[in-house]
């Protein structure tokens, strides 16, 4: 029952789309009604309103690391508890991705997924980012950088260590958003790719 508790809860915080939130309290456009129709920070900053965008993704990153913060906090430490954190850590991520409350059509869960792996290992979180904003600087192209980054971070979570049962967490993580991000891949791979900065206008003619 604790376990059902904490992955409801979780899958619950991931639905709450902050692009949306935020969009409305900024008063600007629904984010699923431009540009990608992607209810994520980076269809957010297409509205031009750099504010609001930063909001989203502090907003999206936080409800992960909340989630998983709280299931590291009160789960037991030993083999149950564990398992708990992974499963909760994969329902907030499912959440933003599946939203219960925007008819299951969510974000692609980048900014989520990273505030899952701040909470999981700092380490990690930091060498995940550090590759997205590399990536984003040399290509300014945010699913380019998204993309790298997911087939980065089962490998970091190797790397330092982390327990099996997170490291398959992160992959599969990483898994649905290379899944996720499939248009993407066609765009960048026909130069139909809009690139980070790109106007709302400049988005829908892409």
């Amino acid at each position: 029952m604790t376990t059902l508790i904490f992955v409801a809860g979780a899958y619950l915080i991931g639905s709450v789309s902050f692009a949306v939130l935020m969009s409305r309290a900024f008063g600007l456009a629904d984010p699923r009604t431009y540009g990608s129709g992607n209810p994520g920070a980076t269809n957010v900053l297409r509205s031009g309103k750099k504010a609001a965008a930063a909001l989203t993704l502090i907003g999206d990153a936080a409800k992960g690391w909340l989630a998983v913060f709280l299931a590291i906090r009160f789960a037991p430490h030993d083999a149950d508890g564990l398992m708990l954190v992974a499963l909760v850590a994969l329902a907030v991520f499912l959440g933003h991705v599946f939203p219960i409350f925007l008819k299951f059509k969510g974000g692609k869960g980048v900014a989520t997924a990273l505030g899952v792996l701040l909470a999981l290992n700092g380490w990690l979180g930091l060498a995940v980012l550090g590759t997205w904003l590399l990536v984003a600087v040399v290509f300014r192209y945010s699913s380019l950088a998204a993309l790298v980054a997911a087939i980065a971070a089962p490998v970091f979570a190797m790397l330092i260590q982390l327990r099996p049962e997170l490291v398959m967490t992160t992959a599969i993580m990483s898994m649905l958003l290379i899944w996720r991000h499939k248009g993407n891949i066609q765009n960048l791979m026909t130069g139909k790719e809009s690139r980070i900065g790109s106007k709302k206008a400049d988005s829908q003619s892409a």
